[in-house]
């Protein structure tokens, strides 16, 4: 049959429609299938942060990688090559497991394994505080959804908690370390709370951070291996250890300290957040180490989201704090919509703490004297802070 013009023209729309829709990337092989893990994530048109961005994808969008660089992938949208940075996709089989996991029936009973801990009315930090629960309470539970545990409370009724904050026989549950429940969370400008919340401490006089809840998340893990260093190495592993130098720096000042990953696990932007959330968190400081195609381009900065208040103000402290202790140049402070910053209902910063594909960064950055340096400078910069 022969087709007309019109008809094939048709044709040929179709056909580029269906293999160049929503084709974005991760770290993987050519053609393999990934999901994006967050909302409103940017395909640029070059790997790199301030290149054009061409489109917008919704979580849950599948894409196809086709190659990576430096954290960056490359997919196709609408015909044209884009760019998309990889640590928020993951493989198409892993997180239909994940999710399939995580929304079973699960019942049984559980045991509050911290203080303080917020149940809410739903399975999400955006949900109303109920009321809180101790270290060592237990609790019936009637379901498991989005590592969220439903239980029974005293009254009868039914409130959420967060299964990391709990251990029992036959659930899992990821526990962070234990905080203090004094203090106040501060909360940035663009968000709302309902919580109720306690006064906020005193800093000490010699230098104490007693009294304050500090969060450090360090970047990546597991199956996300963040940037890739010219010397091989991954982003993930050198930040575990930055993160254990950072926390007994500030736990030496006074500070209780959680670290959002102690291990190589994997954890979801929404995790990472949900964890600052659930404590009565002071500040919240995302540890990870840059890249870029162009070799040349060195330094370290910190980034904020809120435009004015405290979030820049930390992050301008935490930047001269390591400033006066480490020799790579200073980048200064940047706003950027990084999720766990825009999303976090917290005091929030995100720094970058050199980079990977630079030979001199990356040589500073393996020395145990960088090491110390980002430590002191952080504990300096919350110290001039809550000062």
């Amino acid at each position: 049959m022969k087709l007309s013009r019109f008809n094939q023209a048709i044709i040929i729309i179709i056909l580029t429609s269906f293999f160049f829709t929503d084709l974005p990337t991760v770290h993987a092989q050519d053609g393999e299938h990934y999901i994006v893990g967050v909302a409103n994530l940017n395909v640029r048109s070059a790997p790199a942060n301030d290149a054009e961005v061409i489109a917008k994808l919704d979580t849950g969008t599948q894409v196809v990688v086709f190659k990576e660089s430096h954290g960056w992938a490359q997919t196709y949208y609408g015909g044209q090559v884009g760019w998309v940075a990889s640590q928020y996709l993951y493989q198409a089989n892993q997180e239909e497991t994940h999710t399939n996991e995580n929304e079973q029936q699960q019942k049984g009973e559980i045991t509050i394994t911290t203080d303080n801990v917020r149940i809410r009315s739903g399975p999400g930090t955006e949900n109303q505080v109920l009321q809180s629960a101790s270290q060592g309470q237990t609790y019936e539970v009637l379901e498991t959804s989005n590592d969220w545990h439903k239980i029974t409370l005293a009254d009868g009724s039914t409130g959420w908690i967060a299964a990391w904050l709990t251990s029992s026989s036959n659930t899992s549950s990821v526990k962070p370390q234990k905080k203090s429940n004094k203090g106040k969370t501060i909360k940035k400008d663009n968000h709302k709370d309902t919580s109720p919340k306690e006064e906020t401490p005193k800093k000490g006089t010699n230098n104490s951070l007693v009294g304050y809840n500090i969060v450090l998340d360090p970047g990546h893990g597991g199956r996300d291996p963040g940037s890739k260093a010219i010397n091989g190495i991954h982003e993930k592993d050198l930040l575990l250890a930055t993160a254990n130098n950072t926390a007994k720096k500030l736990r030496e000042a006074g500070a209780t300290v959680i670290i959002t990953r102690e291990s190589d696990r994997y954890l979801s932007l929404e995790e990472r957040v949900s964890i600052s959330n659930v404590y009565n968190t002071h500040a919240f400081i995302s540890l990870h180490y840059d890249a870029h195609a162009k070799h040349s381009i060195n330094g370290f900065s910190t980034h904020f989201y809120s435009p004015s208040g405290n979030d820049r103000q930390l992050a301008q402290d935490i930047q001269s704090g390591i400033a006066e202790q480490v020799d790579l140049k200073s980048r200064g402070i940047m706003r950027n919509d990084f999720y766990v910053l825009r999303e976090n209902s917290d005091l929030a910063v995100l720094v970058e703490l050199g980079f990977l594909t630079n030979q001199n960064d990356l040589a500073t950055i393996q020395t145990d004297e960088y090491q110390v340096g980002i430590a002191n400078g952080i504990t300096t910069g919350l110290l001039n802070y809550f000062d």
